[in-house]
């Protein structure tokens, strides 16, 4: 089975990729099994971002390698938080480990973005998602596939799952805030899914993968 570096060292988000890649027949690892640590994220759109770190894992590895830049984009802020989405909070280091502090992370996020919405009334937004994959660094041919969830932003948290804002985006088509989603419905209809969807079509072509 090929090996297939993920350009990131979230669990989260490689137990959901891992299990849209599994049609792949690939093994996805997380750069951290090689010692890689995270990629520096400068620019302003997902799809510079992706690439940054799919070649950053790729370069540092010399595997195939695959990336995933995502975020929020909410229509009345000019599509902020976007790209800082994970860090669109400042939040002041504390003690303890990378799971507390991610969480202290999202709760500062979620409170920032309802303060920047309150008195607001167009709460229309969506998680999009970008993933990148390529055979080297030096790749001429990156596959680029995107994924965008529409829905709106909730006034307060709702359901307890999932990770980021997902107690905040409610999704109309389903009924639910994303963090009240289990995560098989979830792995159907997220931005996520949707990108991983187009990605195993372009793998499939171009790289003759599932």
């Amino acid at each position: 089975m090929a090996t297939l570096v993920l350009a990131s060292n979230n669990a989260k988000k490689l137990a959901e990729l891992r299990t849209l890649c599994e049609p792949l027949g690939v093994q996805l690892q997380p750069q951290s099994a090689f010692g890689v640590p995270e990629a520096e994220e400068p620019h302003a759109t997902f799809v510079e971002n992706a690439l940054a770190k799919a070649r950053h894992a790729a370069a540092a590895t010399g595997l195939p390698t695959l990336a995933d830049d995502s975020g929020l984009c909410v229509d009345a802020l000019g599509g902020a938080p976007g790209v800082i989405s994970s860090h669109f909070a400042p939040l002041i280091a504390e003690p303890g480990d990378r799971e507390q502090h991610r969480q202290r992370q999202d709760a500062a996020n979620n409170r920032l973005l309802l303060q920047k919405l309150e008195g607001v009334s167009d709460r229309r937004a969506r998680f999009v998602s970008v993933l990148v994959a390529l055979r080297s660094a030096q790749d001429p041919e990156p596959l680029i596939a995107f994924g965008r969830w529409e829905g709106e932003v909730l006034p307060q948290l709702r359901g307890e799952g999932g990770f980021g804002y997902d107690p905040l985006l409610w999704i109309p088509a389903l009924g639910h805030t994303v963090a009240e989603l289990g995560a098989d419905l979830k792995n159907q209809h997220s931005h996520r899914a949707m990108a991983a969807r187009a990605m195993r079509v372009l793998m499939h072509e171009a790289w003759r993968l599932g």
